[in-house]
């Protein structure tokens, strides 16, 4: 069998993940890390056996890139690979018209360059997209509440980390029940950095604007880090004629691992897909698992 060769685009927390899930799977192989700043891929080259490169076509044949960056970045990256006829998968986190956005420019990229965009291959959006539609077929009436954390917001850690005047940031979430949230966001400060200013700017950023959000200083985010997040979802609804079914689904999880794992299932499951974008919910769920589809059905069915 012929392996897919996957570079990994970024290294940071969900990067190094997303490596390490490239090379426990039999059908895949790294080709190498991609990185924009020359300093640090030299820097990273020092550190590991695969080349590290600043530009895709150092490494030959790719058949697909995971694209561990910010999810802003997403837009202006993503078609420079889909473009070269490369398969991409991102963890765009920015929910709402956004997403319909991305893959309406993707799909177009794809569809011109014969290659795969999945997009929002996270856990969520990603795996609990799949999960609140399975809920809705279970009880098509009624409503599905989501409850994140507590822990560790990475789309929202990197925005706060993208201000001017922040060193370093952390962003936790901590739900209040019945899909409502809160935020409390630490932030080392940059020297001379103006508290009050950075603080007005997390607010008022779309990541922030919509929930309640509490900004505070510390000396040194790296003491407070932990990586584990979790999801609590919740339906009530109607199945037919019958009233008060009742449908839970909980995970706790380390989040970079997850959502690492996550987009390396989706870069399988992208190959098996004619040429476009697409979000996890349109794409068959076998289609992400390793293994001959027959052997699956068995053991899975």
């Amino acid at each position: 069998m012929e392996k897919m060769r996957v570079a990994i685009v970024g290294f940071g927390n969900v990067a190094r993940e997303a490596l390490a899930a490239v090379e426990a799977a039999s059908d895949m192989e790294a080709a190498g890390i991609v990185l924009r700043d020359p300093k640090k891929a030299a820097a990273l080259q020092s550190e590991t056996k695969l080349p590290v490169v600043c530009d895709v076509n150092e490494l030959g044949e790719v058949d697909a890139a995971i694209l561990a960056i910010a999810s802003r970045a997403i837009p202006e990256v993503a078609p420079h690979y889909l473009a070269k006829g490369i398969n991409t998968v991102d963890s765009f986190d920015i929910h709402g018209e956004a997403v319909m956005d991305l893959r309406k420019k993707l799909d177009a990229a794809g569809k011109a360059g014969g290659s795969v965009a999945v997009i929002c291959a996270g856990w969520d959006p990603g795996t609990d997209s799949v999960v609140r539609a399975i809920l809705e077929g279970i009880a098509p009436k009624g409503i599905t509440y989501t409850n994140f954390g507590p822990g560790m917001s990475m789309g929202h850690t990197v925005a706060v980390k993208n201000i001017p005047g922040v060193r370093d940031a952390l962003s936790l979430t901590l739900p209040k029940g019945t899909g409502l949230h809160k935020r409390h966001v630490y932030v080392e400060l940059a020297p001379g950095a103006d508290f009050e200013a950075v603080r007005k700017t997390i607010l008022e950023d779309p990541y922030f604007v919509h929930d309640e959000t509490y900004v505070y200083p510390t000396e040194d985010v790296k003491q407070l880090i932990d990586l584990g997040h979790g999801v609590l979802m919740e339906r009530k609804g109607v199945s037919g004629r019958s009233h008060n079914q009742r449908i839970t689904f909980s995970m706790t999880l380390m989040n970079p691992a997850a959502t690492a794992q996550v987009m390396v299932s989706s870069a399988r499951a992208g190959k098996k897909q004619r040429p476009g974008c697409y979000t996890m919910l349109e794409i068959p769920p076998l289609d992400y698992l390793e293994g001959e589809r027959e052997s699956l059905l068995r053991r899975l069915v």
